[in-house]
């Protein structure tokens, strides 16, 4: 497999795309009035305990207060696979009015970005990652990536970085992905920057005022050089030269064996042609995904979900209704895997696939989502086909969704997805005029309206509409009105 990341950098935007064998998969986007805040620290003041949650609002500055749940403030210590977030047992969570106080100030860090109404999740356990590991200066030990499957390798790599840590000394380490094949050396190097870097941050947030910013993440280019990049990354191709100054700095400093795979784009043509990836952008927008064999899915984003539905469209098969309805869905389980990283799409994710009267066919096309989702840098979780023959799965949330960061509401629907036709309407209006003539004593009427309900009303309704004035025995004028939308109009009394 071949993958390259393109960047590109206008004004006020950066964009990455992860490109693998001539496909665009993922697409991180990152704008200067809304940077993400994943993994920034900050000081913040408890505004608020709520007992009843078991969780606090901390006020960070932003125009929402976090929250902050007492199982992100107590954690375990550092398991096999290093994850600094696993879940703690709700009954072994102390109390959260133990835990803070109103006032109180206290050092957090953002898992989450605010999503919609909701503010940012916060958490104080801090890590701080490099290029090979991640320093947790509350946990204790050292983690490896469960990413790292060769047991030989998790072992040397636990063994390399036990070297570097003295028993009395504060602090733990969990061993990226990226670690996989480096040397002590390379290992020792990280730790020496992450302990200096936390001593510095130490010192900034103790006289730093709460509601305050302590550390910010990296820019969005080096960001993802620190987290996408592996050794099959062939090469980085960026369009800036600032930018790519910067790209190969990081690389010199901590990913030396880059430095020769990252050049900077000197084409006419925009980098992001180079792929289609601009088309790509486009169709990830869309509601309706075509699939190579002439099915296509349906993606529907709610406040609560993700639904997708597989349907066959115009593919017909070559044997029987059962092996079409297997191919179709095995192709669309590797489809519906890209598009959810494309689209960035997170939280509960239901998956309507054709319904298959074999065992063994619905187990291949388990299978093959949860091969495909392999590569997703996003942890997730998919269960077995219910008794409904729908595929529940979640992946975990982190940022907006690529419609949300690109998209808003829609003026006109305002997000419903959909209009009230002319004809339903021409009936409210006929209904209002008939309330208005009841209450009111007046000497004619006039409809303001949209342009093709007045057409309608001058056309098809034109009977229902002189009947109507014979009834209120007044005249009643109409009025376009350009700038009202299709279900928008008023009565008015003259």
């Amino acid at each position: 497999m071949t993958a390259e990341i393109l960047i590109n950098i206008s004004p006020r935007e950066a964009r990455a795309a992860l490109v693998e064998n001539g496909v665009l998969q993922e697409i991180f986007l990152e704008r200067a009035n809304k940077r993400g805040l994943i993994s920034n620290i900050y000081k913040g003041r408890v505004s608020r305990v709520l007992p009843g949650m078991q969780a606090a609002f901390v006020d960070i500055g932003l125009e929402r207060t976090a929250f902050l749940h007492a199982s992100d403030i107590v954690h375990p210590a550092v398991g096999e696979n290093g994850s600094p977030d696993q879940p703690v047992d709700e009954g072994r969570t102390p109390d959260i009015q133990t835990l803070v106080s109103e006032g109180s100030e206290i050092l957090v860090q953002v898992l989450k970005d605010p999503l919609g109404t909701k503010g940012a999740r916060l958490t104080t356990f801090i890590t701080i990652p490099s290029r090979y590991l991640v320093y947790m200066p509350k946990g204790r030990g050292i983690g490896i990536s469960a990413r790292i499957e060769d047991e030989a390798e998790r072992q040397r790599l636990r063994e390399a970085a036990s070297l570097f840590v003295r028993p009395d000394e504060p602090g733990g380490y969990i061993v990226r992905t990226a670690a996989e094949g480096a040397t002590p050396d390379a290992l020792r190097a990280d730790m020496m920057f992450l302990q200096k870097l936390w001593t510095v941050l130490s010192e900034k947030a103790a006289g730093t005022r709460p509601g305050n910013l302590v550390h910010e993440d990296l820019p969005l280019p080096v960001r993802v050089m620190r987290d996408v990049v592996s050794t099959g990354i062939e090469h980085v191709s960026v369009d800036q030269p600032e930018t790519y100054q910067r790209m190969m700095e990081f690389a010199r400093t901590f990913m030396p064996e880059m430095t020769e795979r990252i050049e900077l784009y000197k084409g006419d043509r925009p980098i992001f042609d180079l792929y289609g990836v601009e088309d790509e952008i486009q169709k990830s927008l869309e509601r309706k995904v075509p699939l190579k064999s002439g099915g296509h899915l349906i993606f529907d984003q709610t406040e609560s979900m993700t639904t997708i539905d597989v349907n066959t469209g115009a593919y017909v098969g070559q044997r029987s209704l059962e092996e079409t309805i297997f191919r179709t869905n095995l192709e669309a389980a590797v489809a519906i895997a890209r598009q959810l990283r494309l689209r960035n799409l997170g939280g509960i994710i239901i998956i309507d696939f054709i319904d298959m009267e074999e065992e063994e066919h619905r187990k291949q096309v388990l299978q093959a989502l949860e091969k495909s989702l392999a590569a997703d840098h996003a942890k997730n979780h998919i269960s077995s086909v219910s008794p409904l023959g729908l595929v529940e799965m979640t992946r975990k949330r982190t940022r907006e969704s690529l419609e949300h960061m690109l998209c808003s509401a829609c003026p006109t629907c305002e997000g419903r997805g959909f209009v009230k036709t002319t004809e339903t309407v021409c009936y409210e209006i006929f209904r209002e005029i008939l309330r208005q003539s009841r209450q009111f004593q007046f000497q004619e009427l006039m409809v303001l309206a949209h342009q093709d309900v007045i057409e309608r009303l001058l056309d098809e309704e034109s009977a229902a509409l002189a009947e109507l004035e014979v009834h209120t025995g007044k005249p009643i004028r109409l009025q376009t009105e350009a700038l009202y939308q299709q279900d928008q109009y008023d009565v008015v009394l003259m």
